[in-house]
Formats: structure tokens, C-alpha cells, sequence
């Protein structure tokens, strides 16, 4: 073969100057991965060579140079660059660089026994995928090309593709010479995708750079609507760790996309777009044996490369066959710094202090600035423009589409569990809850400053405040004996924080997954005929493409506490079973119909209690499926499920036996049951559940509700709502006590550690065997623990703090 042609199987990756990164990379494939069972399209290259002796027989050098230098002396880009692709496309291709091309796609057509087989023709530049610079979507690529005469003019209008307006302005831009970049035309057979699906594949999370996980986007028909972003593709997320048992299918996330339209081929040649059908659109574009097949080539591809993957593949609808059909080294997460945490001040100009415009309740630790965006419904999100700053009343889940793309929030109403602290929290998006009237105050427009770095208080300042931050490395992250985990419940948060050394997850709330992810009561998916019409409508809607209703509950929350899971694996990830309360379940799409009104949820039938009782006990037997499947099917063997407000032993015995008959048995597979303590007969009786379960978690809002007889809501008794009162400090000690003679471990979930030194040093003195913080409280966690452990043998015990160690308390 001469060096105008090359076929994929002689290329490798070191031969990006002859033919570019993108066909480069595709013989690097073929060579040496097929093996593994990747399998890449037969195809051939004609050669940066063709292209310079295209320009150089034509005299394009001189066109090319005269153009651009036009363009800097002020000529408009756009027409630099349609004269620059005039002067190409009018010009000829070489007889050699012609015949080359014949003889191959001839050889091409005998190896697939077809006349005038269908190929793409892509572009692919000699500087293409570098880390320092990716021309990815500059070029043009042509699909469902056929005969010899449309290969080359195909191929001429991708040599015209190097100097589109955006390639031009991106070459001046980043300093490249529009000389010294050539172009290579890949030719490969056409995968028959537009009867089939397409899609791409990271070997890591594109968003937050968590390297144990393949992400994969999927649509129906030629993969050019997903890499464009024309379409709303399915999208999975697999486990790498636990793909090699065969047994396994560690798919922990799985959102069926819109899928709204798809690209197929067109009768008179090249691709046309059509709408999608109904059944298509409610209908997984892969199924799962497809997911996992194409994950394991994953792997198989970036253990070749030693590096993250940026890949693209095709099914072909005639023969079920998966293809990959690209595939280069991810460049975004490669030049990102490992660091994760920051601190934030606002700069002492020396002046006075501005007077805040509204302050409330700060949660997180940052800064952020920006346009205010005042909303009144989640349905105004058209109008949102990414960046500003969030002010509306309260928030749900319809608002997440939202608040990911803000810079900060600020919400009228709402507490520190609220909907909106809890998931700002999770995105890292600073947030002041609670103003009482920043949508009032706050106009469309105004440009402000929202700090939630000046303590437990947040303010908005108006106009833009001089603030700095300071990365914190994760070296300067102190170890502890203590452990220190994290509270998570936001599966699309989770692989966020994968950086921090945290020890597991000491808390995932279930309901919050539900809530979010799910929508829908349980026990309304199994008995949906007695819902109300417009809820039943609802669920129809939610459901489409589940034949069978339960499947959706079990299947979203599975996937919403797998990826929990798998952000922290192995280490231990705490699941709360559901613990809404009444007028919560309420709430859920259909759930009226299944939940009593109580004068007092908060103390009425919740946790425990309900899972053994005929109202909700079928739907308890689909939050045990759910974790049964995380464990066994997925392979997450490192949840522990937890089981909250269990008021009596022998309702704890009824629960467990439950748990049995639906084949989640305490110490099957090594399930650990661990119990909140939240409740003081939890205190009192701490030797008898003990023997029932496997651990504690102490629950410290509610058990210094019951035990102080304090609304942790009121805030006419916020003074008197005090986890440090020796009533509570009494109650902590005696369980830790009683648990580890019984060789059981105890932990605390909540913020107290984190703004109070001194209560994270009683902790540490009581023996506590763990503390679950928010993401953004686990740095100041960390330095409060390890101060206190390095003090804790020449420190007489904080006696104001814990007060004497008897039981009962005098």
C-alpha cells in the first residue's frame, strides 16, 4: 500500500502526523484490541501525504496564506473562510491520490462482498486530540456515502472541513499555523446504526472525573444527534470494579431520555431526520447484557491506553452487531487539578461593612456571585439563565434541572434538612434558606453576592463583593482513628465527592431517593386501581415502558442507592429505610389514598412501625427487593441497611422477621441491620437491641426532641433544643457503653461536630466509633476529630460539655 492509503490494521497510535489522532486511533483499535472482543469497522485512511500533495499541486498554500493574512490585516472570517473552502473544493484531486482511493474502497467492497458499499468519511487532523488542544467538532464527517465518485468529492469537502469558520478562529486562536495541520480522510464501512442506535462512551464521569465509572449515552439511529447534542439520549452508568464477575451487573444508574428524533439514511444518498416514534421514545435504546458489553470494552480500551477514554460506538439494527467506531484519550478531567475543597472570605477593604439585603440560614461554605433569576415556578426554567443566582420561594425536585446550573440559591422558606439545603449541599451550590422575603426583595436582574462564609448566618450583599478562595489539598486532610463519614442522598451528587478520603457513607436517606427519583407511593404501583384518576394518570406518565408498575420503584431505587454505594465502595454506605413521615408519603404521586391524616406525624406512624402493618407492608417488600438487588444482582455488598425509629423490641423482632421472609435475613450474604437511635427507649433498652442488630446510629435531632420535649421545629425553643444538654450527653455515653460490650459499633449522624469543636471532642472522649457529616463540613469534621484525639490523653474530660458518666441520668 502506498502512503497515500493506509488501512486501519497497519496504523497505530503513534501515527497521528500521517493519518491524525482520530484514524490513529482507530488502527490502534483494530491492531490491539481485538483480542479483548472490541470490534471496529474495516475501514482505510488516505494519508496526511494525499493532503499535502493535494495543496501542493493545486498551489492551495499560496490561497490558504494569502486568505489568512487577509483575515489579520481586519477581513471578515466568514469570507476568509468560504473563499479559502472555494478555492479547495473547485480544485482537483491528484490522479495518484484518485486511483489510491479507487483501488482501496475496491478492496474495501471485496472484503465485504458488496458493490458500492455504503461508508462514513470523517475528518480527521493531523493535531486532532492532543491533550493541549481537541479540534472535536470542527471537522466534517459524511455518512451513508456510496460509489467511488461520491468517496472523492466526499473526501474534497472534508479536506474543505479544516478551514470552516470555527476551525479557522479556534487554529488563531490557539496558536496553531494553518499550514502545519494536515488532513487524513478516514473511510470506513457504514455501520447500519439508523436501523439500530448510537451513541457515546466515557471510560470516566464526565462531570465529576470519578474514574470507576463508564458513562454511557445512547440514542436511536446514526450517533450524530448524541454527539451533536441534538437529543436527549438514554444514558447509563456502570461500575468498572465489579464488571468481572460474570454473575454481575453493575449498572448503578439507568434515565431513559426524550430520544426525540433520530438521523437515518436517506434514499437519494447522505441522512435525513425524523421524529422518533412513540414506542421507541418510552423504549431503552440498549438492553442491559448491551450496556455491560459495551462497558467491558471500556476497560479493555483505556487498560490499553493507560488513560480515560473518550469513545464513540454504533449498533447496526440488520445484524444486532455493536461497534465501535472511535475512540481517544478523555482531555477535560487529564488537565484538572486533583485538589477539591476550597475556603472562601470575603476580602477587609477596610471600610464598614455593607448591610446584607437578606440574610437566612447558610448552608455550605462558599461564595458565588451573579445575576439574580427570580422564579416562581420550576416550569419557568426557559427562562433561567445559567450562572445566576436562584431566589424563589421554596423548592421540590422538579426544581434539581435548575439548581444545577446556579451559581447559588435563596429561598423565602426552609430549614437545614430541607429540599433545598439538602441538594445544594450535595452540588456544592452555596444556598441561604429561609430569608422570608428575598423573592420580595430580590429583583429580576440585580446583580449580587451570596456568601455562606461568614458562619452559621448567610447574607446577600448587593452588586459584586471582593471575595477570594483557597484550595485546600487533600495532603492537608489530618487522619483520624474516628472514623468520619459522609451524609448522602442524592444519587447524582454522589460521585462528586469520590476525592475525599471519607471512611463510608454514614447515612443515605432512602425517602430522599424516592422522593426524587421514584415519585410515586409504593403501595400506589401495587394496587394502582385505587388511586385517584388524575394520580393515576400521573403514574402512567411516570411508568412508560414498565409493563410491570412495582419493576419502576424497585429498579430507581436500586440504581438511586447503587451509585450511593459505588461512590464510596468498599467502604460501608449506612441506607436508612423510608422514613417519611404521614403527611410525606402523602405528598407522593397516589399516596393519598394509603396514608391516614395524623394531628402529629412526627410522632405518628413512621419508620419501624410501618413496615410490618398491612398498610404498608407490601410496600416495605419493595424497598427490600430494592436492596436485595443492590447487594445481589448489582454486587454492592457494602450497604448496610439501617432501620429508623424502632420504638420497642418486639417491634424490632417483627421487623427483622419481615426482612427474613423477603429474603433480606440479617447475615445473609453478610447483610449488617443497623438501628437509629433516635428514641430514648433506645437508650434505656441499648443492651437488648443490641442483640438484635449490628450497629447504631445515633439520630441526634430526634433524640434530643424526645428527650428534651422540644419541636425541633419551634423556633420559639431553639434555645432549649441543645444536643450538649447532659440529658443528651448522659444518653450518648451510656449507649456507647452498652454497644461495645456488646461488640457493637455506634456512630452519629449531623452537623453538630462540624460547628462545635466541643461536642466533637466529647464524642471522640465517649468512645464514639464514627461521625457522618455533609460533604462540605467533612474538612472542618476532620480537624475537630483529629484535635481532639491528639488531646484527648493530656486533657482532663470536658466536663461543662458531658457532664458526669452515670445512668440514669440524676
Amino acid at each position: 500500500m502506498s502512503r497515500l492509503v493506509r488501512w486501519f490494521a497497519e496504523l497505530g497510535r503513534t501515527d497521528v502526523g500521517l493519518v491524525g489522532g482520530k484514524n490513529a486511533g482507530l488502527g490502534e483499535l483494530t491492531r490491539n484490541l481485538a483480542r479483548a472482543g472490541v470490534r471496529v469497522p474495516e475501514g482505510f485512511a488516505l494519508t496526511a501525504d494525499a493532503y499535502r500533495r493535494f495543496t501542493q499541486v493545486n498551489g492551495l498554500n499560496e490561497v490558504i496564506a494569502e486568505h489568512i493574512g487577509r483575515l489579520r490585516r481586519g477581513a471578515d472570517l466568514p469570507d476568509v473562510g468560504r473563499a479559502i473552502r472555494d478555492a479547495i473544493l473547485a480544485a482537483e484531486l491528484p490522479a495518484a491520490v484518485t486511483e489510491a482511493v479507487e483501488q482501496a474502497y475496491g478492496e474495501l467492497a471485496d472484503r465485504l462482498g458488496t458493490i458500492d458499499p455504503d461508508v462514513a468519511v470523517r475528518s480527521s487532523a493531523t493535531a486532532e486530540d492532543l491533550p493541549e488542544a481537541s479540534f472535536a467538532g470542527q471537522l466534517e464527517s459524511f455518512l451513508n456515502v456510496s460509489g467511488a465518485a461520491a468517496l472523492l468529492g466526499a473526501c474534497l469537502r472534508c479536506y474543505a472541513s479544516l478551514f470552516t469558520d470555527r476551525a479557522i478562529s479556534y487554529r488563531e486562536d490557539s496558536g496553531f499555523g494553518h499550514l502545519d495541520v494536515a488532513l487524513s480522510v478516514g473511510v470506513q464501512r457504514m455501520v447500519r446504526s439508523d436501523l439500530g442506535a448510537a451513541g457515546v462512551m466515557f471510560s470516566i464521569d464526565t462531570e465529576t472525573g470519578f474514574p470507576r465509572s463508564v458513562l454511557i449515552d445512547a440514542s436511536w439511529g446514526l450517533g450524530e444527534t448524541v454527539v451533536g447534542g441534538r437529543v436527549d439520549p438514554d444514558e447509563y452508568v456502570v461500575f468498572k470494579p465489579l464488571l468481572g464477575d460474570p454473575d454481575l451487573c453493575p449498572i448503578v444508574s439507568k434515565t431513559r431520555g426524550r430520544k426525540e428524533r433520530k438521523v437515518v439514511y436517506d434514499a437519494a444518498g447522505g441522512t435525513r431526520q425524523l421524529d422518533t416514534t412513540e414506542e421507541e421514545a418510552v423504549r431503552y435504546a440498549l438492553d442491559d447484557e448491551e450496556v455491560m458489553l459495551l462497558a467491558r470494552w471500556a476497560i479493555a480500551v483505556e487498560g490499553h491506553y493507560g488513560t480515560p477514554m473518550d469513545m464513540e460506538w454504533a449498533k447496526d439494527g440488520r445484524t444486532g452487531e455493536i461497534f465501535l467506531v472511535q475512540a481517544r484519550p478523555e482531555t477535560v478531567h487529564q488537565r484538572r487539578e486533583a485538589s477539591l475543597l476550597r475556603t472562601y472570605r470575603i476580602r477587609d477593604t477596610g471600610g464598614p461593612m455593607a448591610e446584607p439585603l437578606v440574610k437566612g440560614l447558610a448552608i455550605g461554605d462558599a461564595i458565588a456571585a451573579g445575576p439574580v433569576c427570580n422564579l416562581t415556578s420550576a416550569a419557568e426554567i426557559d427562562r433561567f439563565v445559567a450562572g445566576s443566582v436562584l431566589v424563589t420561594r421554596i423548592t421540590d425536585p422538579d426544581w434539581e434541572p435548575i439548581m444545577k446550573r446556579a451559581a447559588a440559591i435563596v429561598t423565602d422558606h426552609g430549614g437545614r434538612t430541607s429540599h433545598a439545603a439538602i441538594v445544594s449541599r450535595e452540588l456544592g451550590v452555596p444556598a441561604i434558606i429561609g430569608t422570608g422575603d428575598a423573592t420580595t426583595l430580590l429583583g429580576d436582574g440585580m446583580t449580587v453576592t451570596v456568601s455562606c462564609a461568614e458562619g452559621d448566618e448567610g447574607f446577600v450583599y448587593e452588586g459584586l463583593r471582593d471575595y477570594e478562595d483557597e484550595e485546600i489539598s487533600l495532603e492537608d486532610i489530618p487522619a483520624t482513628r474516628t472514623r468520619v463519614m459522609l451524609n448522602l442522598a442524592n444519587p447524582a451528587a454522589a460521585f462528586r465527592w469520590w476525592r475525599l478520603p471519607a471512611d463510608g457513607v454514614g447515612l443515605a436517606r432512602m425517602e430522599f431517593i424516592v422522593n426524587n427519583h421514584v415519585k410515586i407511593h409504593p403501595m400506589a404501583l401495587v394496587h394502582p386501581g385505587r388511586v385517584e384518576e388524575d394520580a393515576r394518570r400521573r403514574i402512567t406518565e411516570l411508568t412508560r415502558g414498565y409493563d410491570d408498575l412495582t419493576e419502576y420503584f424497585v429498579e430507581r431505587l436500586a440504581h438511586g442507592i447503587a451509585r450511593i454505594a459505588a461512590s464510596r465502595w468498599p467502604d460501608p454506605v449506612i441506607v436508612r429505610m423510608s422514613d417519611f413521615k404521614t403527611n410525606e408519603y402523602a405528598r407522593l404521586v397516589g399516596g393519598r389514598r394509603f396514608e391516614p391524616h395524623e394531628e402529629n406525624p412526627m410522632l405518628g406512624w413512621r419508620g419501624a412501625s410501618r413496615y410490618y402493618t398491612e398498610g404498608y407492608r407490601e410496600g416495605f417488600a419493595l424497598e427490600c427487593r430494592a436492596i436485595r438487588r443492590v447487594r445481589e444482582r448489582i454486587g454492592l455488598t457494602n450497604v448496610i441497611v439501617m432501620i429508623p425509629f424502632c420504638r420497642t423490641l418486639e417491634e424490632a423482632d417483627r421487623v427483622l422477621r419481615v426482612m427474613a421472609e423477603e429474603n433480606l435475613g440479617r447475615g445473609r450474604g453478610g447483610l449488617e441491620v443497623y438501628a437509629m437511635a433516635e428514641i430514648p427507649a433506645n437508650i434505656i433498652l441499648a443492651e437488648e437491641f443490641a442483640d438484635r442488630f449490628d450497629g447504631f446510629s445515633i439520630g441526634s435531632n430526634d433524640l434530643t426532641q424526645l428527650t428534651l420535649g422540644v419541636d425541633r421545629d419551634s423556633a420559639e425553643l431553639a434555645h432549649l433544643f441543645d444536643e450538649r444538654n447532659p440529658a443528651l450527653t448522659r444518653s450518648i455515653e451510656h449507649l456507647i457503653s452498652a454497644a461495645h460490650a456488646k461488640r457493637r459499633k455506634v456512630g452519629l449522624c449531623g452537623q453538630r461536630p462540624s460547628d462545635d469543636p466541643d461536642f466533637a471532642r466529647f464524642l471522640v472522649e465517649a468512645g464514639i466509633d464514627s461521625i457522618s457529616v455533609a460533604p462540605d463540613s467533612f474538612f472542618s469534621v476532620k480537624e475537630n476529630v483529629a484535635a481532639a484525639e491528639r488531646g484527648q490523653e493530656r486533657r482532663e474530660p470536658a466536663s461543662a460539655v458531658r457532664g458526669a458518666r452515670s445512668w440514669p441520668p440524676a
